[in-house]
């Protein structure tokens, strides 16, 4: 940036619902017993900041996105305790742990995410929607790359018909780098965090902080066989193993937890 001031975004009240993406699961800066950070909250945190250096109020923020969560329990459990707050800017990303379950219904999930949409508009609300990253690499999650691909198609076309912005995870070249994604394979870094923050500034129409939020990283040499079989074995014992465990036993990690911010309130600078 220049260092001229940034015209004040218009939103004053901001509410993220959502699964473990959202929560910001694994951007742990400050270190691993540190409360989580993640995209919606520096997000949070730089609309807040541009509306204070242009003379406005701090962002009134909320997040009650809690992981493991699906479609169904986000809109009918989270959405209307994000109404309640009477936002003007709600995030809303879900449907994408559904993948990951043999049988989902790519049409009823549009549908329901749709409906939620519409509702939020109905309020005056604006929305912010998000495409799924491309996760052809993922050895855990490449098989569902065919489904988010087709509810990217209805998230692009929900956006049309209701006037909401999308957060384009699918076309950003950074995320296909494997040093965004921690060591679970499944969830963002601290920098994976904070590229998608930006891409999320872009998304809703203003600048990001920084021009080459989306640049590819600089290639690694290839990891050798032996070193990257090791690597594997580690997470199938650590990752993988665990997942399925609780899949099995019909649990899910986000089981008794509860919003990390689930009041509103003014963002700190």
């Amino acid at each position: 940036m220049n260092g001229t001031p940034l015209p004040a975004p218009r939103w004053s009240r901001y509410v993220a619902v959502g699964d473990s993406f959202t929560e910001g699961l694994w951007d742990d800066p400050d270190g691993r017993d540190a409360p989580q950070r993640g995209w919606a909250d520096v997000v949070a945190a730089r609309i807040s900041a541009r509306r204070v250096a242009a003379g406005e109020t701090p962002l009134e923020y909320a997040n009650l996105a809690i992981r493991g969560r699906l479609l169904r329990p986000i809109l009918g459990e989270q959405l209307p305790r994000a109404l309640a707050l009477q936002p003007d800017l709600v995030s809303l990303i879900g449907g994408y742990n559904d993948m990951l379950r043999p049988a989902t219904d790519i049409d009823r999930l549009g549908r329901n995410l749709e409906a939620a949409v519409a509702r939020i508009r109905a309020t005056g609300a604006d929305v912010l929607l998000a495409t799924g990253a491309d996760a052809g690499d993922s050895p855990l999650i490449r098989s569902t790359r065919t489904k988010v691909s087709l509810y990217n198609t209805n998230v692009w076309s929900i956006a049309r018909r209701q006037g909401a912005f999308v957060l384009d995870l699918w076309g950003m070249r950074s995320l296909r780098d494997g040093r965004m994604w921690s060591e679970d394979r499944i969830h963002l870094t601290t920098e994976g965090h904070a590229r998608v923050a930006q891409a999320a500034l872009v998304g809703l129409g203003l600048a990001p902080d920084d021009a080459a939020w989306d640049d590819p990283l600089t290639p690694l040499p290839p990891v050798p066989r032996l070193e990257q079989a090791r690597e594997d074995a580690q997470w199938f014992r650590e990752h993988l193993y665990p997942w399925a465990t609780r899949r099995l036993r019909r649990r899910s990690s986000g089981d008794l937890r509860v919003p990390k911010r689930p009041e509103i309130s003014p963002v700190d600078q």
